[in-house]
């Protein structure tokens, strides 16, 4: 499986690189079934995984944001995909997204703790992550220092962090986080890269210390906002779906960051295949322990 994964991710890359035309790339194509608008790029790499899958003929069932649930064969395994998680970044021609793939065994009720080998490619870089649940550690290639390589740091001051905003009321974020951005911008570093995975593998590799979005606690503590949400999610609540994070969070936990939701709970009984609002997730990741309790005690949730 290691090995599929690896090429298909590269397949998707080249046909990504080889899109013409940045201006292009930025073209709104629809609405995933999600909400997420989908752009020229999208369809690009959409098209590639399935290519990749039919040219190899292997049984496999593929899960991704664009398509749903499509089959071959009668698979063993169902490849959960974000074919490019970082449209924004991608159609930008930036370096802040993924390819994202998790496998894990084929089942309709299939979770993210059932997933058993986890892949993130860079798609600027080629650089990539990969995991599997039955073995200790990491397997990286195309960095410059070894991974993972989790920073020490445990203050707000001085964190490297980055956000969600996509989907989410900015007032409303700024409301319960300002404070932490005010407190961070200049002695630490707040960023937008508008990708879960790239945010998360950030922490991985050391250039961050955490990863927030808080998006899916706001709701579920407070449901009046739903009308906000979906206000600036095309109608459609657009939070953390789970092939934003299926193969990040097994990443993750290998390499030692302390990941869970907002509320401080595993992320590992979220559905793989349930794209409602129920089943959507906030995410707090962290270098350290101490850092992400910081992070849990400070926002304001009120």
């Amino acid at each position: 499986m290691r090995q599929y994964l690896i090429e298909m991710a590269a397949y998707v890359r080249e046909a990504v690189l080889n899109t013409k035309g940045t201006l292009k790339n930025r073209q709104v194509n629809g609405y995933s079934p999600g909400g997420d608008a989908q752009f020229d790029i999208d369809e690009v790499a959409e098209a590639a995984v399935w290519r990749f899958a039919q040219e190899r003929g292997e049984p496999i069932a593929l899960y991704s944001e664009d398509e749903g649930l499509r089959r071959i064969g009668e698979p063993k395994y169902v490849l959960i995909v974000d074919p490019i998680d970082g449209t924004r970044p991608a159609a930008a021609g930036l370096e802040m997204a993924n390819i994202s793939i998790a496998a894990a065994r084929f089942k309709q009720d299939a979770r993210i703790d059932d997933v058993e080998f986890a892949l993130l490619q860079e798609i600027k870089s080629g650089a990539f992550i990969f995991a599997d649940r039955s073995k200790d550690g990491l397997v990286s290639e195309g960095y410059r220092t070894p991974v993972p390589r989790l920073s020490s740091t445990t203050s707000l001051e001085r964190m490297f962090w980055s956000m969600e905003f996509n989907g989410h009321p900015a007032q409303m974020m700024t409301k319960a986080y300002g404070h932490i951005i005010d407190r961070s911008a200049n002695t630490g570093g707040v960023f937008v890269f508008n990708s879960a995975s790239y945010s998360i593998s950030r922490v991985v590799t050391g250039q961050l210390d955490a990863y927030v979005d808080i998006g899916n606690r706001l709701l579920k503590d407070h449901p009046a906002t739903k009308a906000d949400f979906e206000r600036v999610g095309n109608g459609k609540v657009l939070h953390l779906f789970p092939y934003d994070i299926a193969a990040s969070v097994l990443i993750a936990e290998k390499a030692g960051v302390i990941i869970t939701d907002a509320y401080g709970k595993p992320l590992g009984s979220t559905l793989l295949m349930d794209l409602s609002p129920e089943n959507q997730r906030s995410c707090i990741a962290a270098s350290t322990r101490e850092l992400h309790g910081r992070l849990l005690d400070s926002i304001h949730w009120k």
